[in-house]
């Protein structure tokens, strides 16, 4: 249990008394966010296995650059950012092909042949990392623009322009399919 002169601090107060090497300050950073974040994680990835590891490589991730945390942003912001790269990178590592989007059809066929899956997955891997983060977000995880926002910690305009731009270029690379 950790201390009580730390219970009653606010993030950013235990994040500085973390990076000055205070295990107990970071177990409360823990335990305040990790519940949020595997929720976050079980919500993008659909599965709760792979969310809690990438919540472990998260919360790992924080450990390690805690010291350069420097308050820009909230914690719960920072935790969220951190936890946006692992599942990317979980992503990539993954790339299992029944993952890829059904919204992508031929314009002769109905159904997304394994080469049109193939085809979108080296479209979507050839996009810069915030459209295809965007695009994970938003078309398979079904998440709405505000929540994006709030995961993102940018205003609700800049996730629409930024879903229209990956849209777009999306479209552009794909351009002998219909993308809806």
């Amino acid at each position: 249990m950790p201390p009580a002169d730390l219970i009653n601090l606010p993030d950013e107060a235990l994040a500085e008394r973390a990076a000055d090497g205070d295990r107990h300050a970071f177990a409360l950073l823990v335990d305040r966010h990790a519940t949020r974040l595997l929720a976050l994680a079980t919500k993008l990835l659909r599965n709760s296995v792979d969310a809690e590891d990438v919540v472990q490589e998260t919360l790992l991730g924080a450990l390690r650059a805690i010291t350069q945390f420097q308050r820009r942003s909230s914690v719960k912001t920072w935790l969220n950012r951190i936890l946006i790269r692992q599942v990317a990178l979980w992503w990539r590592k993954a790339r299992p092909m029944d993952r890829l989007p059904t919204e992508v059809e031929s314009r002769s066929s109905a159904s997304a042949s394994s080469g049109q899956k193939l085809d979108v997955q080296a479209a979507l891997e050839r996009l810069s990392e915030e459209h295809r983060q965007i695009l994970v977000l938003r078309e398979w995880n079904g998440m709405s623009y505000d929540e994006m926002a709030e995961l993102l910690d940018v205003p609700r305009g800049t996730i629409e322009s930024r879903l229209h731009r990956a849209r777009q270029e999306l479209r552009r690379r794909l351009g002998s399919y219909h993308v809806r």
